[in-house]
Formats: structure tokens, C-alpha cells, sequence
């Protein structure tokens, strides 16, 4: 079980990484313009910004604590935090329409979840 929540952990990392990239880097303008991004039209660039960075500090928070040993309790943490940013992009997708963007989003969900129910659970990290 150890080895899956690694896994969950480093899969969700690496979508963290990858929006946070994007959120972070790419004008709004062409994020807008991206299926799945027009959201980003309806707000301001601070904003994106700000949600960017907040998943680039996301995927530190599921694997630096824990391979580093110091304070892994904030993998399961991070985890709950990524619940709820996935809540509010499945509000957000859910009012443009845009249903598969909503289901990824549960998905991540889902796999932050596992995270955090292993990890403040029956398989936290050894001190």
C-alpha cells in the first residue's frame, strides 16, 4: 500500500507541476484560449497566477516532506488542500458546461483523497 501511495503522490505531483507551469508562466490570453481554459477569461491574472503558484507549492507539499523527512505529516495535509481546489475547478468547469473537465477534476480528487486517507491513516510515514 506504502508503493501505491508513492505513486498516487508522484502522479498527482506531476499534474500539479504541469498546471502550475502553466497557470504560472503562460499569458492568460492563451490559457484562455486552450479547451478546458477559457475560464481563465472571467478572471483576472493575478488570479490564475495565484492558483499556479498554489499547485506549484501543492507538488512540493505531496513529495519534498516525506522524502526529506521533515514534517511528512504535510503529504496528507497537501492532499486535503488539493481536495479543495479540485472542488471549486469542478464548480467552475461544472457552470461553463464543460462535464469532462469535471470528471478529470473528480478523478484528482479522488487520488488526493486515497492520498490523504493512507497517509493520516493506516500508512503514515515512519518517523
Amino acid at each position: 500500500m506504502n508503493l501505491a501511495l508513492w505513486i498516487a503522490a508522484g502522479l498527482l505531483a506531476a499534474v500539479a507541476v504541469s498546471g502550475g507551469i502553466s497557470k504560472t508562466f503562460v499569458p492568460r490570453e492563451k490559457l484562455a484560449v486552450i479547451r478546458g481554459g477559457g475560464w481563465t477569461a472571467d478572471v483576472g491574472a493575478g488570479f490564475v497566477r495565484t492558483l499556479g503558484i498554489l499547485e506549484l507549492l501543492a507538488a512540493v507539499g505531496l513529495i519534498v516532506p516525506a522524502v526529506l523527512d521533515i514534517a511528512p505529516v504535510l503529504v496528507p495535509v497537501t492532499a486535503v488542500c488539493w481536495i479543495l481546489l479540485m472542488v471549486g475547478a469542478m464548480v467552475t468547469h461544472g457552470r461553463r458546461g464543460e462535464a469532462a473537465f469535471v470528471v478529470l477534476n473528480l478523478f484528482y480528487l479522488v487520488v488526493a483523497a486515497f492520498i490523504a486517507w493512507g497517509r493520516f491513516g493506516s500508512w503514515p510515514f515512519a518517523g
